[in-house]
């Protein structure tokens, strides 16, 4: 189901971290990316009950000022669907998306927050217009039903940013959802791969833009091909790294079967860097020690890190920049990818491996059990204004 709300308002900058959903200790990934990129390689759990530094970080401190802008296009009766809108930096991209006259399509799992969140941005987007619809990643049910929502109305959809996220930062516990896949994977991944294939002839009558967000975890994350769901050796860190590279590598075949087969979309990889919001558990945030008080200092002082404004613009960058090509990886410029301005690269060469992407689709068509195919031709006319659109964002 679908709510529509028109927004009074223009501009400015909210930020703070969203939960899809609360199963024990569950923690929330910002509802973008990733974690752990200032955290050593071989971290364990054990590590992770202690204060560490994040891709998602708060600490209750002040967020650093944003110091980056780009120019974004008009785009006014453009229609842009974004997950994890309800917070975090995707609330951030949404407002921005909305502040350039785009409708924005917001996809929540809770319906009442994310009234609230539009509500906020009435004040920031005074011509910005918003619809909510329901969407529980954690459920391919869930969303098959948003899919099928979208491809019922046939309007175009010109810019899709793929930016939830979770991840379980200190819980050892392995969780599963109500569909038996564990919970990493099922958010990060085959939810929003059961979304894209479900609504795929839908984007290619679009021509549209898709910018998927990953995290610089996924420069040393491997998806365990003989193990996905982690059954054995269950670690947070690694089921999210996994889940992440997972992501990326989906995206990373997406990119190459439109390009090769004429599907007319754009999938541009991205990641935020390290952001200032709420990703950190309470229990990490309330301890003082010598280690918290100096990361939150250098987050907040902007020496290692921004605020999540600032980390809205490699997404931003990824839809509506022109010169950039499906497949590209969009990074902060500074520090490693940590900070700084958008700006284009090649893939890291974790998702350089054909083989792998194609192994990435494979096992979400089979969990999910929607598949990655393109509409057939003539199967769906394109959708109003589509070619259009895509020609001058």
């Amino acid at each position: 189901m679908a709510a529509s709300l028109a927004a009074p308002g223009r501009g400015g900058g909210i930020h703070r971290a969203a939960c899809i959903s609360a199963p024990a200790r569950r923690l929330c990934a910002g509802e973008v990316d990733g974690l752990a990129v200032a955290v050593a390689r071989r971290t364990t759990d054990r590590s992770l009950t202690r204060p560490i530094l994040s891709e998602e970080t708060n600490m209750d401190a002040a967020t650093p000022p944003r110091r980056w802008t780009i120019d974004l296009p008009d785009l006014s009766g453009r229609r842009a669907l974004v997950t994890g809108a309800s917070d975090g930096v995707g609330l951030e991209i949404a407002r921005d998306l909305a502040s350039a006259g785009a409708h924005v399509l917001m996809p929540v799992r809770n319906r009442a927050k994310g009234e609230a969140v539009v509500a906020r941005l009435t004040a920031d987007a005074p011509a910005g217009r918003f619809t909510l619809y329901d969407l529980d990643l954690a459920s391919t049910a869930s969303a098959r039903t948003l899919a099928a929502d979208l491809m019922s109305a046939g309007a175009r959809i010109d810019i899709v940013v793929i930016n939830a996220g979770i991840v379980m930062l200190g819980d050892p516990v392995r969780h599963l959802t109500a569909d038996g896949t564990e919970l990493h994977l099922q958010t990060n991944f085959l939810g929003h791969a059961a979304l894209l294939a479900g609504i795929l002839p839908l984007l290619q009558a679009s021509r549209t833009r898709l910018a998927v967000q990953c995290s610089l975890a996924v420069r040393t994350g491997r998806v365990q091909w003989d193990d996905p769901q982690l059954e054995h050796g269950y670690r947070a860190m690694r089921a999210y790294a996994a889940s992440k590279a997972a992501l990326a590598l989906y995206a990373t075949e997406l990119a190459r079967r439109s390009d090769t087969g004429g599907w007319g979309l754009r999938t541009v990889l991205c990641h935020p860097g390290v952001a200032m919001t709420n990703i950190a558990p309470p229990e990490m945030q309330a301890r003082d020690t010598l280690l918290t008080r100096v990361s939150g200092a250098l987050l907040t002082r902007g020496v290692f890190g921004q605020c999540a404004a600032d980390a809205a613009l490699p997404a931003l960058h990824a839809v509506t920049a022109a010169g950039l090509r499906s497949g590209d990886l969009v990074v902060p410029s500074r520090r490693g990818g940590v900070m700084g301005p958008p700006v284009g690269q090649r893939r890291w060469r974790s998702l350089r491996d054909a083989g792998e992407a194609a192994r990435a689709v494979d096992l979400a068509d089979r969990l999910t059990g929607v598949r990655l195919a393109a509409a057939s031709a003539g199967g769906m006319d394109a959708a109003p204004g589509a070619a259009s659109a895509a020609s001058t964002l």
